[in-house]
């Protein structure tokens, strides 16, 4: 049940940022649940394999060169999922750092952030 909130607070915040990120757009809800779905699991199993081998220049950045990655991947995840669009890098780089804000907030609220 804690990961179905969970999802489910993801996709509204995902629907969120297509409202306030102008280059980030999803067609309806099933989608934003498709894409969230699908971002959680490009976090849990692509992004700490793309944070191990790009350590050094996260270090020589002082961890400023997460949020590339974090965009990079939200650009990728756009890719793949019909109905979720990122149009370039600075809707890109917005949008996931507006996405993780929200779906933070949220889990905070929801209390399922622990």
């Amino acid at each position: 049940m804690h990961l179905l909130f969970r999802w489910i607070i993801s996709a509204t915040a995902l629907f969120l940022v297509a409202f306030i990120v102008p280059g980030v757009t999803v067609e309806n809800p099933w989608n934003a649940l498709m894409a969230a779905l699908v971002i959680g699991l490009v976090n849990l199993f692509i992004r700490p394999i793309l944070v191990i081998l790009t350590l050094p220049v996260t270090v020589l950045t002082l961890g400023l060169f997460t949020l590339v990655i974090n965009a990079i991947l939200f650009w990728f995840v756009s890719t793949i999922v019909d109905g979720f669009v990122v149009e370039g890098v600075m809707a890109a780089f917005l949008g996931a750092f507006a996405y993780w804000l929200i779906a933070w907030a949220g889990n905070v609220v929801a209390g399922t952030d622990k």
